[in-house]
C-alpha cells in the first residue's frame, strides 16, 4: 500500500497534473488532497472516476477544500472534526482496506499576534483530542496533509525568519500528536539533508532549494511498523505552473 499527499493549490488549475501524477505512479492506494478551493458541485469526480479511482471530497469556493482519491472502495466517510464547531472544510476521513485515513488542512495561523493563529492552536487541540478515541476505533490510522507546522530547524531553510510554522506552540502541538502514539514516518528513515515539501512562488525559492517540510504522512505506532519507506516527489514542483507544494509518499507493507 503506498498513501501520499498533496496540497494542490486549486484543484481546477491542477487537475491535469494530479491525474499524470497518479498515472505516472500506479501504485499508490490513496492521495489525499488539500486545498482543492472548489464547491463540491463543481468537483471533477467524474474525471477522476473516468480515471479508474474512487473519491470522496469536501470543499467550499475559493479556499481550503479536501479530497481522497484511491483505487479501492472508501468507506466510513467523515467530514471536518465531529464536535467542533467550524465552517472551513478541511478535514476528510474514510477507511481503505482497513486503514483509516485522515486528510487534514491545517490552518495557516497568518501572524503570531492574529486571531487566525489562536484558531489554528484551537483547531489543532481538537483535532488531536478527537484523534485520541479514532485511534481506538482504528488501530491502523494515517494522518496525511499540509500540517503548516515545519517540526523541527532541520525541516526549515537556513534563511527563514517569519516566526510563523515554526513557533513552539505549534511545534508543540506537532509533539502532541506524537506522544498520543503517532509516528512521523518520514523520520524513520535516513534522508537527505534539506529535504522540504513547499517552497514560496517568490525570490527563485525552489531553484534555490529554500523551503520548509511541513507536508507530513504520520502514522499509529500499528501502522508506523509497516512502513518501508517515505519519499518527497519533487519532480510536479519543476512543472509549468505548479503547486508551490509538492507530494509525500509512503509505502507500507
Amino acid at each position: 500500500m503506498q498513501l501520499a499527499t498533496w496540497n494542490v493549490n486549486s484543484l481546477k488549475v491542477r487537475l491535469p497534473q494530479v491525474l499524470d501524477w497518479l498515472a505516472s505512479n500506479p501504485g499508490i492506494s490513496a492521495l489525499c488532497l488539500q486545498e482543492t478551493k472548489m464547491d463540491d458541485p463543481v468537483f471533477p469526480k467524474d474525471e477522476i472516476e473516468a480515471a479508474g479511482y474512487q473519491v470522496v471530497f469536501a470543499g467550499q469556493k475559493t479556499y481550503n477544500g479536501v479530497a481522497i482519491i484511491a483505487r479501492g472502495e472508501l468507506e466510513e466517510v467523515t467530514v471536518n472534526i465531529p464536535g467542533f464547531a467550524d465552517e472551513q472544510k478541511r478535514v476528510i476521513s474514510a477507511t481503505l482496506d482497513g486503514v483509516r485515513l485522515v486528510c487534514a488542512y491545517i490552518p495557516n495561523g497568518q501572524a503570531l499576534d492574529s486571531d487566525k493563529y489562536q484558531y489554528k492552536l484551537s483547531w489543532l487541540d481538537a483535532l488531536t483530542r478527537w484523534l485520541a478515541g479514532e485511534q481506538q476505533r482504528f488501530p491502523q490510522l494515517a494522518l496525511l496533509g499540509d500540517y503548516n507546522i515545519a517540526p523541527e530547524d532541520r525541516d526549515v531553510h537556513a534563511k527563514w525568519t517569519d516566526p510563523l510554522l515554526v513557533s513552539p506552540p505549534e511545534r508543540a502541538a506537532f509533539q502532541r500528536l506524537l506522544d498520543q502514539g503517532f509516528a512521523d514516518v518520514f523520520r524513520q528513515f535516513e534522508q537527505a539533508e534539506k529535504s522540504f515539501s513547499w517552497w514560496d512562488y517568490r525570490g527563485f525559492s525552489f531553484k534555490k532549494n529554500a523551503g520548509l517540510r511541513i507536508d507530513h504522512i504520520l502514522a499509529t505506532s500499528a501502522l508506523a511498523s509497516r512502513c518501508t519507506g517515505c519519499r518527497i516527489d519533487v519532480e510536479p514542483r519543476r512543472h509549468e505552473r505548479p503547486s508551490d507544494h509538492t507530494p509525500v509518499i509512503a509505502s507500507f507493507s
